[in-house]
């Protein structure tokens, strides 16, 4: 029996490796350049531009279940990644846990090894004290595999299941609607701490179809469960974005808000104090001396905070209260402010400055938990 000289031996391993690389790089496509194209189209990012811009410039990007799914589930097609891609970067110097929806692989849908690569990579969060950051765009579960993906005690249902214990834990979680998020999967956004949303996106348990063909109403998207109607009439997204851009910078803006480790406070990305962009003296000029006058709380605040800093909080829901983050030489705090403005809203209509509705109270108790 012949055995290979170390040189040709070397070479296999090398050819082996190059084939695992080029392979990787395909699984990396997702569903490809016209998945892409689709995504662009609608005003999207694909999934790893995304995580892209929600990352440091200088974090690496450690990938988990690149290989999830490989070659499974032929008979429906190529699911690269099971359509989920996980991993640990930093963001705003703070290590934390991406999981984000590849809506160019069948929508997003979830598989069967769909589930098991977020519940693996909830629980390395949960293990580690990671902060998760879930990029949602997703049809829901791939319904002819439902019989594969609802049962098991560590299957669809142990998602939400750790979105609470995660909770619990104090680890903070943050969802980011940036597509679809629909049927069952629209209970993961709802479990976490933070919720952003942007335009055009939908938050739903049944899609307007479904609707008519259940009920026979006719009702369109956004109406039924829009980026607008979730931040201004139901209240249930935090933050409204106008695009993914918008969406990412924000999410960066509120994890810079996490209690950092030492090595962050002494980086060279350490948060400096500026000054607020209006002088305290116009406060004078903002209130007068009997109270009686309306005048906008954020001019006030303007005077306060650090310029740039305010990343308010449900600004379109119970209007007549203001909360927002924000930091104050330098320092993150909170803020619970009454707006003194008479406003109008979608769900309420006009409400006197200065009263505490009921959305109000629901907003301000929701910040402080």
């Amino acid at each position: 029996m012949s055995r290979s000289s170390p040189s040709s031996s070397s070479e296999l391993l090398r050819a082996h490796c190059a084939a695992i690389s080029n392979e990787e790089a395909v699984l990396r496509e997702g569903g490809g350049k016209a998945g892409h194209e689709r995504q662009r189209k609608m005003g999207r990012l694909p999934v790893r531009e995304r995580i892209g811009h929600l990352l440091d410039k200088d974090s690496q990007f450690f990938e988990i279940g690149l290989w999830a799914a490989y070659k499974m589930y032929e008979q429906w097609g190529r699911i690269p990644a099971a359509g989920v891609v996980t991993g640990i970067g930093n963001i705003e110097c703070v290590s934390c846990m991406v999981i984000a929806n590849d809506a160019t692989v069948k929508a997003g849908a979830f598989f069967p090894q769909t589930t098991k690569k977020v519940i693996r990579a909830q629980r390395i969060a949960f293990e580690c004290s990671l902060p998760i950051i879930y990029l949602v765009d997703s049809a829901g579960v791939f319904l002819p595999m439902q019989d594969e993906i609802f049962p098991d005690e560590d299957d669809f249902g142990r998602i939400f299941r750790n979105n609470s214990i995660i909770s619990a834990a104090g680890i903070p979680q943050f969802a980011a609607i940036m597509g679809n998020c629909v049927a069952g999967g629209a209970y993961l956004p709802v479990l976490c701490d933070k919720i952003l949303m942007t335009k055009g996106s939908g938050l739903y348990l049944a899609g307007p179809s479904l609707v008519k063909a259940a009920i026979g109403q006719i009702v369109d998207a956004e109406e039924l469960g829009g980026a607008q109607m979730h931040s201004a009439i139901s209240g249930t997204v935090d933050f409204y974005e106008k695009d993914d851009p918008a969406c990412l910078k924000r999410l960066r803006s509120l994890i810079a808000l996490l209690p950092e480790s030492k090595e962050s406070k002494t980086s060279e990305t350490a948060k400096e104090r500026t000054q607020p962009p209006k002088s305290p003296d116009s406060v004078y000029d903002l209130i007068s001396f009997d109270g009686q006058k309306q005048y906008d709380v954020r001019d006030l605040l303007a005077a306060v905070v650090d310029a740039d800093s305010i990343d308010e909080y449900k600004a379109d829901y119970g209007k007549t209260i203001v909360t927002a983050y924000a930091r104050v030489a330098g320092r993150a705090v909170g803020i619970v402010a009454n707006q003194r403005l008479q406003v109008r809203t979608k769900k309420e209509g006009i409400q006197m400055g200065g009263v505490i509705y009921s959305d109000s109270a629901d907003k301000a108790a929701r910040f402080v938990m």
